[in-house]
């Protein structure tokens, strides 16, 4: 799967290098998504990895009526356009309703269905008609090879920009396990597979109005997938995700993102030089 931009094209592949999928959970503010893409962007550039940058406009499914949203659909898109064109690079963003799917598709590059939306056929439809890339996280509650019913939703669109991403399954009561045999499983489907290493990490409701998480299980786990194989990493993270209105326990620190992208970096290389596409 290859996301093209002016004068640059990025690909998703089994056999490709390892892309880096991140930003901040939620869309704060204009200037929140312009730092977090510039130190990034630096991070990224500096290891010579491909970068897609993700944030939301709506987080739609939170814990509770209370929970922060975000900037909406409007700023939020204008924000994202801005990021993508300041920085030439592309820009990923969830989408709960096919009409937000219409809208969105306008302005982003990829569109992502969240995992508890995976099976909701109109909402896939539209987002393949979108002509964009677009990343369907694996629900929790779905095994790996159910997922080749959602991946032929969008083919019959005529889109083959399709990947899926691997998020952890539930695991009893506000937790959740990953299951790396799930990435081989959804590989078999020939689209890019992606390991989300933040929101395998969480613990849903565990905090009863919001979501917990368990950030120091990152590395471990993102290096694991990476030596399974995987065409990119994806993980939110925060200029300080402590202080963030959402998802802040299973973000990872910008500032410590560089030995962790460099890791992971390594292992890809080794991975597919010597293992090839699994």
């Amino acid at each position: 799967m290859e996301i093209n931009l002016v004068n640059r094209s990025i690909k998703l592949a089994q056999d490709a290098p390892l892309v880096f999928i991140g930003g901040p959970c939620m869309i704060e503010s204009r200037i929140q998504a312009i730092e977090a893409a510039k130190k990034i962007m630096e991070i990224t550039n500096k290891l010579g990895m491909e970068f897609i940058y993700k944030s939301s406009y709506d987080k739609a499914n939170r814990s509770s009526v209370n929970s922060s949203r975000g900037v909406g659909i409007d700023a939020g898109l204008d924000i994202l356009a801005e990021v993508r064109d300041t920085f030439n690079i592309p820009v990923l963003t969830d989408v709960h309703s096919p009409e937000s799917a219409i809208k969105a598709g306008a302005i982003v590059d990829v569109l992502q269905i969240p995992a508890l939306l995976c099976r909701q056929t109109d909402l896939l439809i539209a987002a393949g008609e979108s002509g964009k890339a677009v990343n369907v996280k694996k629900g929790q509650f779905m095994a790996p090879w159910d997922m080749a019913n959602v991946v032929e939703k969008i083919l019959s669109t005529g889109n083959n920009k399709v990947s899926l991403t691997e998020r952890g399954t539930s695991f009893g009561y506000n937790n959740l396990i990953v299951d790396m045999t799930s990435l081989v499983e959804m590989a078999q489907f020939d689209v890019p597979v992606i390991f989300d290493a933040g929101h395998s990490v969480q613990r849903p409701g565990s905090l009863g109005n919001q979501s917990g998480g368990d950030r120091d299980l990152i590395p471990s786990l993102s290096r694991a997938a990476v030596a399974v194989g995987i065409s990119a990493l994806f993980l939110e993270t925060h200029l300080e995700p402590d202080k963030a209105p959402c998802d802040g326990p299973n973000m990872w620190p910008i500032k410590e993102l560089l030995p962790l992208l460099g890791s992971v970096k390594e292992i890809d290389k080794y991975a597919k030089r010597s293992f090839g596409s699994q």
